[in-house]
């Protein structure tokens, strides 16, 4: 088959740390530094070259590889790892530093919410503004409209401006868009990770059918159940840099090994992979998992109570800091969550210094492996301070620690058990998972 995307020596370098030094306010001030500019360009010239080495970021570097038409292809790795800047160079959002990134045909491309929407416009005229961007003309759109507007569940909302829509209604509306315009290109980036389990769903069958009909995949995802499901092929980056490229099993569980020399014991040292929306505002520094006697431990008998602590150090003053601890299994699926503001409470306010979180759990994980994720987050615009993945790698025992609530089946099936009073012919038979310490758990 012939290749649509080719991608040779690709790089981007973006020059951090560096703003707008004009820093005037009226026009007799601009003009006077626009005209001293090549006497303080001349003389600066060397510390300028100096400085820009220190500060230069190259988020791709000599990036090399070919698409095939109807490929279905994964692009892994970590955050901060280039797979978001790939993807916006060759959706044509922003141009190379040097290299070739050529795409034959149609693009749709979701990588961000709202992109491509004006704000001011309505849901409906968003429609035609992004197809149109996309390459369609009215009438092709206009032929589409019904059934965009049916899969994005935005009916009752199609004439307000999207500016007032939630993420989760600009994200149904722009993946509906975008998968429905017959691009030959589908670009989608973790943007999907925004919209409810229905239609992540919904999504993954769209995208599923796309591949059915022989159209080319580009998927970004830190879901690896998500990305097996879909994919043939995988790229895992590392660095601005391809590290792997082959069978996507293979590129998966790279990437799961990835930094196989870290230990997830919940110390979590210099360079321990961490995001962040605002850097130098807060770090985690360690957690632990207890029993219900404060006793570190990891692993879990088989419905036991426990608790999570997280010791956290916060830089800057956070006024509406949102606490949140997470459960995810090892290759990529998020089991629950919980967060502090839950059940309508207030965010609360983190002062600068060292402070420590704890939480009482009590749930019934099925019998795995699990993992612990931690972040501290802004309420008002969802903006990260500091999260850090699998912090802390624990095991849940088939066997209970006392009574008969032991998990007898050969296979695991699903991850958390779900509360339940059982009755029979109006007669009650049993409960699970109700109350636990109640139930002798």
């Amino acid at each position: 088959m012939s290749d649509v995307i080719t991608v040779e020596n690709l790089s981007k370098q973006y020059i951090i740390g560096h703003g707008n030094q004009m820093g005037k306010t009226s026009f007799r001030e601009a003009l006077a530094w626009g005209a001293t500019a090549p006497f303080r360009w001349a003389a600066a010239a060397m510390g300028r070259r100096e400085k820009a080495k220190k500060d230069e970021l190259w988020a791709l570097k000599d990036v090399t590889f070919k698409v095939e038409a109807g490929e279905v292809l994964g692009i892994v790795g970590r955050n901060g790892a280039g797979k978001s800047t790939l993807l916006k160079v060759l959706s044509r959002i922003t141009q190379p530093t040097s290299g070739r990134a050529e795409v034959l045909g149609r693009v749709g491309s979701l990588l961000e919410v709202g992109t491509g929407f004006h704000p001011e416009l309505s849901g409906r005229e968003n429609v035609y503004l992004y197809g149109a961007i996309l390459g369609m003309s009215r009438r092709e759109i206009a032929a589409k409209f019904d059934e965009i507007v049916a899969f994005s569940e935005v009916e009752r909302f199609l004439d307000t401006p999207v500016k007032r829509y939630s993420s989760g209604m600009y994200t149904r509306l722009g993946f509906a868009v975008a998968s429905h315009l017959d691009p030959h290109i589908l670009i989608v980036d973790e943007v999907l990770a925004v919209g409810d389990v229905q239609f992540q769903k919904k999504c993954m069958k769209r995208m599923d059918d796309a591949r059915k009909e022989g159209r080319t995949i580009l998927f970004v995802s830190h879901s690896m159940s998500a990305v097996k499901s879909l994919c043939t092929r995988g790229i895992l980056m590392e660095g601005g840099k391809v590290a792997f490229d082959g069978n996507i099993d293979e590129t998966v569980n790279r990437n799961l090994n990835a930094g196989v020399g870290v230990v997830h014991d919940g110390t979590i040292p210099e360079g321990f992979p961490r995001y962040s929306d605002v850097a130098g505002e807060a770090r985690v520094t360690s957690v632990r998992l207890l029993d219900m006697e404060g006793q570190a431990v990891n692993q879990l008998f088989f419905g036991q109570l426990f608790q999570v602590e997280v010791a956290f150090e916060v830089m800057k003053d956070i006024d509406d800091a949102v606490l949140e601890i997470s459960f995810g299994t090892h290759d990529g699926v998020q089991v629950t969550y919980s967060a502090a503001t839950d059940g309508g409470n207030d965010p609360v306010y983190l002062r600068k210094g060292k402070h420590e979180l704890a939480a009482r759990f009590e749930m019934t994980f099925l019998p795995r492996d699990y993992s612990i994720n931690v972040g501290i987050h802004h309420q008002a615009n969802g903006a990260s301070a500091d999260y850090v993945e699998r912090t802390l790698d624990f095991t849940v025992l088939r066997v209970a620690q006392t009574g008969r609530d032991h998990y007898h089946w050969p296979r695991t099936r699903g991850l958390v058990r779900a509360p339940a009073e059982w009755s029979l012919d109006g007669e009650f038979v049993g409960q699970a998972g109700v109350r636990m310490t109640e139930a002798g758990v």
